[in-house]
């Protein structure tokens, strides 16, 4: 008869792995204990019952440059000087580029993001780094979001969102341009944390990649994932859409623009 701690050790184990099987295998000890909060009380427990199945959370990669800066364009003067807070949803919207590596060649990943709850409002895949791929996640967050005001677009340097076409958008919809003024990294760092964190947990995590279909069919549901269930700490290790539904559960507020 096995003792009451190898019982319990077991039905534990279960539940982790369970809860780490279900969140793209990405989460660490911190994220899975959350997840089973009213199942188990020590985090100390969840660590020693990971090692001890051999699974662990996924480690950050190193960053790498996809937009290329043309200081020949027009550029917005910066309206966000590193400070990517907002008050609301529909105040400020980030948006940055990454690349995949497949069998078949590089394909291009854009996001937009809503800084308040790092809600992931447009994303789209191409297999080129043209214009089209950032105006065509601009399109379905301007589709998504279909009431907005006094909303601020920041980015980086890059060609695609300084070109005509791009700024164009903007100004139609009333969105104001913000640009990165000195072109590093902080300049544009919450984008480019969530761009990491796509690569992490699906990029790095799931291939090798064969071709442009699988990446986008990965990635529609990573971004499913991410603002209905992902747990993020910088919002209160809850999901982004529910911290969004918080706002609109205020008195006096509208969930017409979710």
């Amino acid at each position: 008869m096995l003792p009451d701690r190898i019982k319990r050790d077991m039905k534990l184990e279960l539940e982790i792995q369970r809860v780490w099987e279900s969140n793209f295998r990405v989460y660490g000890a911190r994220k899975v204990w959350r997840c089973s909060e009213g199942i188990w009380c020590l985090l100390a427990a969840v660590e020693r019952l990971m090692k001890h199945l051999g699974i662990q959370g996924i480690r950050r990669g190193k960053k790498c440059w996809t937009t290329v800066a043309d200081d020949s364009l027009y550029r917005p003067t910066d309206k966000v000087n590193r400070q990517f807070t907002a008050t609301r949803p529909n105040q400020l919207w980030v948006a940055d580029i990454t690349y995949v590596a497949t069998w078949s060649g590089f394909v291009y990943v854009a996001f937009l993001i809503d800084v308040f709850a790092r809600y992931i409002v447009g994303w789209r895949v191409s297999r080129s780094l043209q214009t089209d791929l950032v105006l065509d996640a601009l399109e379905q967050a301007l589709w998504a979001r279909r009431e907005i005001k006094e909303l601020i677009h920041h980015s980086d340097r890059g060609c695609q969102y300084l070109s005509i076409r791009y700024t164009e958008r903007l100004a139609e919809a009333n969105i104001e341009a913000s640009v990165g003024s000195v072109g590093d990294s902080y300049d544009n760092a919450l984008a480019e944390t969530i761009n990491g964190l796509f690569k992490t947990e699906v990029i790095r995590h799931r291939g090798p990649w064969r071709n442009i279909d699988d990446v986008e069919f990965a990635t529609l549901e990573w971004v499913d994932w991410f603002n209905n269930r992902r747990l993020l700490e910088p919002i209160g290790n809850i999901p982004p859409a529910e911290f969004e539904m918080a706002y609109y559960r205020q008195p006096g507020e509208s969930t017409d623009t979710v």
